[in-house]
């Protein structure tokens, strides 16, 4: 006898099918959460719209896609919450507008006991980045109180008994290069070393990494006749070869990185690690924006996740495997600038992927109720099937 039969004809073929699908779901839930490690990736997670589904549905969301390590801009209280008791690390940041403040030792040890402490260690804050590419802009008291800044803050750490389990640092655009090539020859710019020299001395001290924004999507854009598409994208090339070190590159992020390396060790350092706080493609972007398509953003985040798998280090630091946070979880609709800048996301603000990289998450419904309990389960096929029956019961009951 036939199902629909057996439940006494109640139901018609349309209700049936639709029944037939949830339960299907419900059989292939299993396979809609990644198992296993950690994905050796950050990302960024910026706010910068008015369309993104809340911190809550984002802790499920990172979680179900593995994610470990999260940088926001700021220290977004609601966030910080929502990943209470999740073992998801984060950098937090204070913005540039409010660096100046931080020179005073005490606004440091507030803006610290307001924004980390009550946080920790349900939530795992394990670094603040003091500013963000301050030297790519014209505002010289915000250049000169930068490492005062960063120096407050970390004292103010260290007075709370935080020093070890939270460091400090800055993050700088690659801009900050006055020379990038060849790699060995990496150099800073000639007006940023009187700044640049005392604050790799005070992360040298501190232990704390350099970090940098690197975009091959720039340098593409800027000259897509010389620069080779397969050389930004990491797809197969013949590379380009340093003749002062006869190392060779077959990838533009990594011939940026060493070049920071370069530049760090002309000033007497080799003992900081560099960091790439940011990378990433615009999937869509104005007319003369070149490149800027699904196609391409999805190669250059999908081979460079190839890449960080592989646990590769570049070419002057292979035994180091390089550490990167993606830019960024979603598309932002309210940033300023080129068309570019609002479409760096891997998502869409539904949770529906923008491009196809393997990277699968769940992003719950947003009638999906957050108690205390819950917000911390980790969210895998019993999460799924739940969210999946609730909504059966919901069609029984409405049938």
């Amino acid at each position: 006898m036939a199902m629909a039969e057996r439940l006494g004809g109640r139901w018609s073929r349309s209700r049936f099918a639709v029944v037939v699908v949830l339960l299907a779901l419900v059989a292939v839930a299993d396979r809609a959460v990644p198992r296993g490690e950690a994905l050796p990736i950050g990302i960024n997670y910026g706010q910068i719209a008015d369309n993104l589904p809340s911190p809550a549905r984002v802790s499920w969301l990172l979680r179900s896609m593995q994610v470990s390590k999260v940088k926001l801009y700021d220290a977004d209280p609601h966030v910080l919450s929502a990943f209470g008791d999740t073992g998801v690390e984060f950098v937090v940041g204070i913005g540039n507008e409010n660096v100046s403040a931080m020179v005073d030792p005490a606004a440091a040890q507030a803006w610290i006991q307001r924004h980390v402490q009550p946080y920790l260690p349900s939530t795992r804050i394990t670094c603040i980045t003091v500013g963000n590419e301050v030297f790519k802009g014209n505002d010289t008291q915000l250049k000169a109180s930068l490492l005062p800044a960063m120096q407050s803050v970390y004292q103010a750490l260290a007075a709370l008994g935080l020093q070890g389990r939270v460091n400090v640092t800055t993050a700088h655009s690659l801009d900050i290069m006055g020379n990038s090539f060849p790699p060995s020859a990496g150099e800073f710019r000639p007006d940023a070393v009187p700044y640049i020299q005392p604050i790799l001395s005070f992360l040298s001290m501190a232990r704390s990494p350099f970090l940098i924004n690197c975009y091959p999507f720039f340098a593409y854009k800027a000259d897509p006749s010389n620069v080779p598409l397969a050389y930004v994208l990491f797809q197969p090339n013949a590379g380009v070869t340093d003749t002062n070190t006869r190392l060779n590159y077959d990838n533009m992020l990594y011939a940026q990185v060493d070049s920071v390396y370069s530049a760090i060790q002309a000033l007497g350092h080799t003992d900081i690690d560099v960091k790439i706080s940011e990378t990433g493609w615009p999937s869509r972007g104005d007319p003369d924006e070149v490149g800027a398509t699904p196609e391409y953003a999805g190669t250059y985040i999908g081979n460079l996740l190839q890449r960080i798998q592989m646990k590769q280090g570049t070419p002057l630091r292979p035994s180091v495997p390089i550490d990167v946070y993606v830019f960024a979880l979603f598309n932002e609709n309210l940033k300023p600038g080129p068309a570019s800048e609002r479409n760096y996301g891997l998502f869409y603000p539904d949770g529906t992927p923008v491009y196809n990289v393997g990277l699968r998450g769940y992003l719950p419904p947003m009638d999906m109720e957050f108690s205390e309990g819950n917000r911390k389960m980790r969210p895998d096929k019993k999460l799924i099937t739940f969210v999946i029956c609730r909504r059966f019961i919901c069609f029984l009951s409405s049938s």
